[in-house]
């Protein structure tokens, strides 16, 4: 079976690494790929955003199976450009990926689902939109209804800020803002593996963190690092989650004529009135996929398909984002990267890259904000965050930081959804 990984980051390499070690797979291509990917499954160049250059590099290289990374491509369509052709794709259709391309249009499919979410409206205009924001507020909680790679929530008790946060959301005509209730207690992702028959496979649930800096302090990111499973999380968790949340939005979604397929994530906030839905994405999110997909051990194309539910390792696994110097604001490119062998060959540690090129020297340098996820298992959550960290100390990068509290079990279920808002720049 021959594969095509459509993207860049973290999240890929991950997907590429498990198909590597599936044994239905022969061989992958990854579009365009970096350094880390590289290594395993063969780079080609595709503008990623356009449909039509995805489905004819799926065509080119006679992929098997398209697994479509990224959020763009997939509301842009590439799923159905892909289908069109008569080849297999994993992902939704650009009118079932609005869950995640229209945080209003989900909020509208939850309520007449019936998934428990936050009280929110969505507004055009600037006038309205202001003359409403204290009806959920402080703390204020303002989201951009489209893509925005991550940059479009604001969880803020500064209202000159929340203030700002509508302005910046309505600047064209065709903008649309959304107002939420704020929640509380701590935040859980699950994936879910929808099939196209409609059935649906969870993974399991983890814990990610979207703040830069240890605490949960400082501006929101694409991710820090995630681990799993959940030793805090309440029994039945998943089991609540796929019944009262995923199953009734895919029955919602087919009732529609849009039926969902591909992988639904649900970002999820454990409140004192119970769970809410924070948010919907429609692909793997990074950095979570990485570390569940570290504790994966059937092969994945047998998940993806439905034809084998998952079956997973014991112990725990972690990811831990390791960033360049200057990430979120304006992170420095070409910096060397060094070490990367050393802190490969630990055993149950894989280095993931994200941000990553070769140069005109063949050396291994930052092309982005996340650098690497590395990545690590053990018999528990002690024993992988040890071996991820002592991974990190072997990995030299001019102005690297990363967090030093993944996983930390001494607040890891205190973490709350004020830092909800997740990105999706690699």
């Amino acid at each position: 079976m021959k594969l095509l990984v459509v993207g860049s980051g973290g999240r890929e390499h991950a997907l590429c690494r498990a198909l590597a070690r599936d044994p239905a797979v022969d061989a992958i291509v990854c579009a365009p790929g970096n350094a880390g990917t590289a290594q395993i499954a063969e780079p080609r160049p595709v503008q990623v955003a356009d449909p039509d250059a995805v489905a004819g590099l799926a065509e080119a290289v006679q992929a098997d199976l398209t697994i479509v990374g990224p959020e763009i491509p997939l509301v842009a369509g590439a799923a159905d450009e892909i289908r069109a052709r008569g080849m297999a794709v994993f992902g939704p259709s650009a009118a079932a990926a609005r869950l995640e391309g229209s945080k209003a249009f989900a909020k509208e499919v939850m309520r007449a689902a019936g998934v428990p979410t936050a009280d929110s409206r969505d507004h055009t205009e600037i006038s309205s939109a202001l003359a409403d924001l204290d009806t959920f507020g402080p703390p204020y909680v303002v989201k951009y209804d489209g893509l925005a790679a991550g940059k479009g929530v604001t969880v803020t008790t500064d209202r000159d800020a929340a203030v700002e946060a509508v302005r910046a959301s309505l600047r064209g005509p065709e903008d649309r803002v959304v107002l939420e209730e704020y929640l509380d207690g701590p935040e859980v992702s699950l994936f879910a593996i929808v099939t196209a028959t409609g059935a649906v496979v969870p993974l399991l649930p983890a814990q990610d963190h979207k703040r830069v800096g240890d605490g949960d302090t400082g501006p929101n990111t694409g991710g820090m690092g995630a681990y799993t499973p959940l030793p805090w999380a309440p029994p039945g968790l998943t089991a609540e989650v796929v019944s009262t949340v995923v199953q009734p939005t895919v029955d919602e979604m087919a009732r529609r004529g849009t039926p969902f397929s591909g992988l639904l994530y649900v970002g999820l906030a454990l409140t004192s009135r119970g769970l809410r839905v924070v948010e919907f994405n429609v692909r793997f999110g990074d950095p979570e996929v990485q570390a569940i997909l570290a504790m994966l051990n059937t092969p994945l194309t047998e998940v993806l398909s439905g034809r084998r539910a998952p079956v997973w390792r014991s112990g725990a696994a972690i990811t831990v984002v390791v960033a360049a110097a200057g990430y979120p604001a304006k992170p420095r490119l070409g910096d060397p990267i060094r070490g990367l062998t050393a802190a490969g060959a630990l055993t149950g540690v894989d280095i993931l890259h994200a941000g990553t090129r070769r140069d005109e020297q063949g050396q291994v340098v930052t092309a982005g904000g996340r650098v690497l996820s590395v990545t690590a298992i053990g018999s528990n959550l002690e024993s992988a965050r040890g071996s991820a960290y002592e991974a990190i100390s072997r990995i030299s990068l001019d102005g690297a930081h990363y967090r030093t509290d993944i996983g930390d079990p001494s607040r890891m279920q205190h973490r709350s959804t004020r830092t909800a808002g997740r990105t999706s720049e690699e």
